[in-house]
């Protein structure tokens, strides 16, 4: 395989992954790129504090598509407010909630008292709560990752 088609599967993976269209990931790569940490690490924490990943990682949902969909119906709060934007990006000390029409489900049930599902040390959660307590650092997000070669591909 030749260096573009590696760096372009392992950008195809992270887009899959997080489920974002073309143009929304290169967004996210534009405004990594303005900042002045290292792009790649900004890139993947920018992507990790989306709202519906950050239900995902929470335990609220069994899957990032469903996480997606609770939030786009409307089923998601932050800080107490109803939000129905998957794209948000959480901030710290920012509150996340499911309504009580979730809570009620079946599958929200088995998750919440699923104590085998592993938070990440960047989040805090009780109950069906959850609170954002820090940004995520590089060890802590998905390992499958070689954000460095989604660098390389974009600054053809």
């Amino acid at each position: 395989m030749s260096d573009y088609n590696t760096q372009l599967k392992e950008k195809q993976k992270v887009r899959w992954t997080y489920g974002l269209l073309e143009k929304q990931f290169q967004k996210y790569f534009e405004k990594a790129s303005k900042n002045p940490k290292a792009t790649g690490v900004r890139l993947l924490q920018l992507l990790e504090l989306r709202l519906d990943n950050v239900v995902y990682r929470l335990g609220f949902a069994p899957t990032r598509a469903a996480a997606r969909q609770y939030v786009s119906h409307g089923h998601t709060l932050v800080n107490g407010k109803k939000l129905d934007i998957p794209s948000y990006q959480v901030k710290l000390n920012d509150t996340i909630t499911l309504d009580g029409k979730m809570l009620d489900t079946p599958v929200v049930k088995d998750l919440l008292e699923n104590k085998k599902i592993e938070i990440p040390q960047w989040l805090e959660k009780k109950a069906a709560v959850g609170k954002i307590k820090r940004e995520p650092v590089r060890d802590e997000i998905d390992t499958g990752i070689s954000e460095q070669l989604i660098v390389e591909f974009y600054s053809r």
